[in-house]
């Protein structure tokens, strides 16, 4: 598989190191020096691009490679209001995206049970419930996109209304997230069920980007002969 990466900072450089121990080239590199090289020659020279940048960049990112009819794995959260014109873009063009708050195997599996704790949770209204998200001091989007995937989970199956912490326009408002930044951490959610009598705490910690990077990675492997949008569920 030929790759390009778009973003080569932590998360890219990581996704660099595991495309080859699996056997796979990177052919573009695209950071903030050399932003012109995002051209619809050189996307067409690859098989897959990984876009892993910051919300203001990703937009335009994921724009030139669908025009182009690339195939992009993107993992930057934060501009998520501009999804369905890039899903349409996708779709318009014979290209390919596969977006995920959250490429972690283990988060992808958290979202799951998430789903289903809220049903089983539904009839009993005593508790309350909330989340909350860590991330490193880097991070610029808050919540995070994790925390509005497993919010969006809880509303859609649990009938209870909350208050709201952090007034964010991209985030359900009817759940209460909490959000922190604090040193190298790169990624702790967890919902707490709270009644006056106990609680139950569902919880995920990631211990290193490879985690992550191996999710993408994986996505780009699936998304390599496909056409349209695609996520997670759809690799599981």
């Amino acid at each position: 598989m030929k790759c390009a990466i778009i973003g080569h900072g932590k998360m890219g450089r990581e996704i660099e190191r595991i495309l080859i121990e699996r056997g796979h080239s990177v052919e573009l590199i695209i950071d903030e020096a050399n932003v012109e090289e995002l051209t619809s020659e050189n996307i067409k020279r690859v098989n897959v691009a990984f876009e892993f940048t910051t919300p203001d960049t990703a937009p335009n990112n994921l724009r030139k490679v669908l025009e182009a009819g690339g195939r992009v794995v993107c993992g930057t959260t934060g501009w998520l209001q501009r999804l369905g014109e890039m899903e349409s873009l996708a779709e318009q063009k014979g290209g390919a995206l596969f977006y995920a708050s959250n490429f972690s195997i283990g988060v992808n599996m958290m979202f799951r049970l998430n789903r289903r704790m809220a049903e089983l949770m539904n009839p009993y209204k005593q508790y309350d419930v909330r989340i909350e998200e860590t991330h490193h001091i880097w991070k610029k989007d808050a919540p995070s996109g994790t925390a509005i995937t497993l919010a969006e989970g809880i509303i859609e199956k649990l009938d209870r209304k909350s208050s709201w912490v952090n007034s964010t326009p991209t985030a359900p408002e009817e759940l209460e997230i909490e959000s922190f930044r604090e040193g190298m951490v790169p990624g702790i959610h967890t919902i707490t069920y709270t009644s006056p009598d106990d609680f139950i705490e569902l919880k995920h910690s990631i211990t290193n980007r490879r985690a992550l990077a191996m999710g993408a990675v994986l996505a780009g492997e699936y998304l390599a002969d496909k056409q349209g949008v695609h996520t997670m569920d759809n690799l599981l």
